[in-house]
């Protein structure tokens, strides 16, 4: 990762005061990088206002969990140097990005906060932008009993394993995983089993964000499970806690017509 902390000003009107630039490690993004830090006097990450990131959506994960484990969160532009930049805008090298901010929509996302017990009584906390998934360790299927509020809704899972995805990840594993693509705005957890064995025809299910769930792992000595919240992974677990973290949420700058609600409706009209 590249950092720029200074650069000549071209006297832009800035909406932000302090402006970050991050790009990933790939050529594309350093070029990227290289081309614009003339534009503005870039600052550290810790000082700046926002953050422009140059990269692909796992980069932009990365910045955001960096900011999370920073205890300091700003917004996040992004500019797409990667694959699909789901999260990202279109790169313009002719674009000067005081007046992409200027003209840039906000939206605001809740991050998923697990917490999570290992099989040796340690207890860990993260937080998943996309999704959390629990899988298999090995090639014994796991057993995972899930529970939705209060209640024991599936006694006993048999499958590769399962995951709980937010809307602005709805699109991404979950979605590969047959799940359903939740707006935005719905306020909706996709809680999607990963090709279930047992029970056959359950397919997983649409919950209120505001339920809390538990996945316990059963059999956990034969059938190991571990836990991916995002990138980061934690082995041999007992049981993960799930809830939305609203004291946490994170905040991403789209281009007008370029809305991460707009890219969540148009994944469903894909068709090739």
């Amino acid at each position: 990762m590249t950092t720029a902390t200074n650069g000549a000003t071209n006297g832009l009107t800035n909406p932000f005061a302090r402006m970050a630039l991050l790009a990933s490690e790939t050529p594309r993004a350093q070029e990227a990088y290289h081309a614009l830090l003339g534009q503005t006097d870039w600052v550290p990450i810790e000082e700046a206002d926002v953050v422009v990131v140059l990269g692909g959506d796992g980069f932009m994960l990365q910045t955001l969990h960096g900011m999370l484990d920073a205890g300091r969160i700003v917004p996040a532009y992004g500019m797409n140097l990667g694959t699909v930049g789901f999260l990202m805008n279109r790169y313009d090298k002719r674009a000067v990005i005081a007046n992409r901010l200027a003209k840039a929509h906000r939206k605001s996302i809740a991050p998923l906060r697990m917490e999570a017990v290992l099989q040796d009584g340690e207890t860990q906390v993260l937080c998943a932008i996309n999704e959390v998934s629990l899988l298999r360790e090995t090639r014994q299927t796991a057993k995972i009993e899930i529970t939705v509020g209060s209640r024991v809704r599936i006694k006993e899972l048999v499958g590769d394993g399962v995951l709980v995805a937010t809307p602005a990840g709805s699109t991404a594993y979950n979605f590969s995983a047959n799940g359903p693509i939740l707006p935005l705005d719905s306020e909706l957890l996709a809680l999607t089993p990963i090709s279930p064995f047992r029970p056959r025809r359950w397919r997983g299910a649409i919950l209120p964000d505001g339920m809390r769930i538990k996945l316990r792992v059963l059999d956990p000595d034969k059938r190991p499970v571990a836990a991916v919240a995002d990138q980061k992974e934690l082995r041999d677990i007992h049981e993960v806690t799930l809830e939305i973290a609203r004291d946490t949420e994170l905040e991403l700058l789209f281009d007008p017509g370029q809305s991460l609600e707009e890219r969540i409706v148009s994944e469903q009209f894909v068709t090739d």
